[in-house]
Parts: C-alpha cells; structure tokens; sequence
C-alpha cells in the first residue's frame, strides 16, 4: 500500500512541477531549433528537474517509512538518491545556463564511483573478469559502463516520448523482475512527464532527466542478484542502448568525430524517412514491451 500512495504522491508533485517549469520558468530553458533537431518550434526543456525531484522526495520519504527487511530497500534508495543528485544538479544548471562538457563527465565520474562503492561492480562483469585474478579490474571497468549508460540515454533524448517511454517501460520491468519496488515511483513521475511529453510534445525532459534515467537504469542493473538475471534484465534496454551502440560503431568505422554533434541515429534517420515523432517512439516503446514480456516469459 504505501507504494501505491507514494507513487501517486510522485505523479501529483510531477504533474505539478512540470506546469510550473512549463508555465512559469520555460522561458529561461527554451530549446530552439537546430538543423541536427528533430523538432520545428522552440520547446522548453527542464521537465526532468520536475520528475526527478518528484522521484527524489518520494524516495527519500520511502526510505523512512519502509522496513530495512527482508530486502534493504531503504537502504537501496537512499544509495540511489546519493548517486542521482548530483547528476540532476548539474544537469538542472546545464538546462539553464549550459556546462562544460568536462565538468558534466566529472561529476558523472563521482555518481558512478559512489555507485559501485555503495552496490558493487556489474554481476556480469565480475563474472567475466573475476578469473583474471584483478580485482580493482571489475569496479573500474564498472564505473566507465555507469557513466557510458548515462551518456546513451542523454544521446537518444532526441525525440518526443522516446526516452520517457522506454524507460518507463523499462523501470516498471526492473521493479518486478529484479524486486526493486522503489522505482514504482520513478515510473509514476515519468507518467506524468509523459503527459506533456508524448507527442506532440509540450516540454522536453533536458539533461537533468535523460542523465538521471540513465543513470537509474544503471543502479538497477548495478543490484542485480547475479551475472544471469543482470544480463536478461539487461535485455530490456536493447532498443535504446542498441541505437546508440550502433550508431557509435559505425560513426567510429566512418572515421567521424564521435564527440561531434550529429543526426544519425537510427531514431533520427526513422524520423527523417518520414515516420511522425509518435511512431518513431511508440514503435520504441513496445519492442521494449515486447522484450520485458519475453524475459518475464523465461523466469
């Protein structure tokens, strides 16, 4: 019960913020039009400043109220409010004014150390490494996969729905799959974001919500029982880590400057083809559907 209370707090205080960012304070965050923009018209960004404190109050709320036992939730939680504040907060200060790109990755540097200091390397990774006999191997090589996952989620905000979507899929799986019931709350805040995000959008989330998802999906994975259960609840992000990946590779065999803005994502050349914004996304959204189905199919 006090999740589906808390959750609906955070739907409430998400819907709430977001009118007031999009009424009150979208003229300090516009995103205008570039020709590597997917979208026409000036649109305010800074929608996750609103849902993910919606999701930082009501985690730091369900930490208190919530029993240690059986499953260290609240422990969980609070770790997690540790590793994402700082990313909002620089990702808030980056929506309104702009940040250095070194600046961004330092602190993003700090959230993913704190991570793997608080949960541990990847199960996954310490699977593959652990017979190399190197231990500070797992834990580093830990930290540069955190930071890579928030970057991806950031590149692939590029149109409306898409990453709010997804994740919201993807974090709703993660709370049942792995039995991790706080991002319930996540979810209920992203559903409210998606209100005035699917498209056509009315605000945009900026980085303080694509670096915070990303980063979410990360502590998810982070606290996976073992390398098994990591790699097929990893499964679930395929549509969206699979884009960027790709996209990656190929722009690194093409020899092209891999830190340089672009419009080449499979998402973008879909949208460029003609496909509207909600079909680009919706098509997104339910091949994660799809995939969370078939993992919870398999046990």
């Amino acid at each position: 019960m006090i999740w589906i209370l808390l959750s609906i707090v955070s739907f409430a205080l998400s819907w709430a913020g977001i009118w007031i960012v999009e009424r009150r304070l979208s003229h300090r965050l516009i995103d205008v039009p570039n020709p590597r923009s997917s979208h026409t018209q000036p649109t305010p960004r800074g929608g996750g400043i609103a849902f993910v404190a919606a999701f930082l109050v009501t985690a730091a709320v369900a930490a208190v109220l919530v029993d240690e036992e059986p499953d260290g939730t609240p422990f969980f939680l609070k770790g997690s409010i540790l590793v994402l504040l700082p990313l909002w907060t620089v990702g808030t200060i980056d929506d309104a004014r702009g940040l250095s790109a070194r600046l961004r990755y330092l602190v993003q540097l700090i959230s993913a150390g704190l991570a793997v200091f608080l949960f541990g390397s990847f199960a996954g990774i310490d699977a593959i490494l652990d017979p190399l006999g190197v231990p500070w191997l797992p834990p580093v090589l830990s930290v540069i996969a955190i930071t890579a996952l928030i970057n991806f989620y950031n590149f692939m905000d590029g149109l409306d729905g898409l990453v709010g979507g997804c994740c919201m899929v993807q974090l709703a799986f993660f709370a049942l799959y792995l039995n991790q019931p706080g991002w319930w709350l996540l979810v209920a805040a992203l559903l409210a974001f998606l209100l005035w995000n699917w498209p056509p959008a009315k605000i945009f989330m900026g980085d303080s919500g694509s670096t915070v998802l990303g980063g979410a999906v990360a502590l998810a994975l982070l606290q996976a029982p073992d390398a098994s259960t990591m790699w097929w609840a990893g499964a679930v992000t395929a549509p969206l880590l699979g884009d960027a990946v790709f996209t990656l590779i190929r722009r690194l065999l093409k020899g092209e400057n891999v830190f340089a803005a672009h419009k080449s994502h499979i998402y973008q050349r879909l949208n460029q083809s003609g496909w509207s914004h909600r079909r680009v996304a919706g098509s997104y959204v339910v091949v994660t559907i799809l995939i969370s189905a078939l993992v919870a199919a398999r046990g």
